[in-house]
């Protein structure tokens, strides 16, 4: 049976904090997480979850998110909107903990302290 992962949540809504959970793996659970169907942008060595029908749902915009995003070093097109939940990825694929290097990103750029 395959462990938890270490999730980074960024929700779309500001006043709601950023955080980290432990999350199993399972399609049904990041769609929950999203709020409908899942999406994915991938950066080197992470990705991260969206609603990929985020645009025509409407759902809220997540600056935050696509601060994170583009800080991290991909030039994104679109803006990002829902819920966003950052993972890291192994070569075989596999989702894995939130990368190091964006947890310490996100806690600068939005000067608060993550801890799960």
């Amino acid at each position: 049976m395959k462990q938890k992962v270490l999730a980074l949540i960024v929700p779309a809504r500001i006043s709601s904090p950023i955080g980290l959970e432990w999350i199993g793996y399972g399609l049904d659970l990041r769609q929950k997480l999203v709020k409908g169907n899942v999406g994915t942008i991938n950066g080197r060595g992470w990705h991260v979850f969206l609603n990929d029908e985020a645009e025509f749902i409407p759902l809220p915009l997540n600056p935050r998110a696509e601060v994170l995003i583009r800080e991290a070093g991909l030039q994104v097109e679109d803006t990002i909107s829902g819920d966003a939940i950052f993972l890291g990825h192994a070569s075989n694929g596999e989702d894995t903990c939130v990368p190091e290097h964006l947890l310490t990103m996100a806690e600068r750029l939005f000067e608060t302290r993550l801890a799960a």
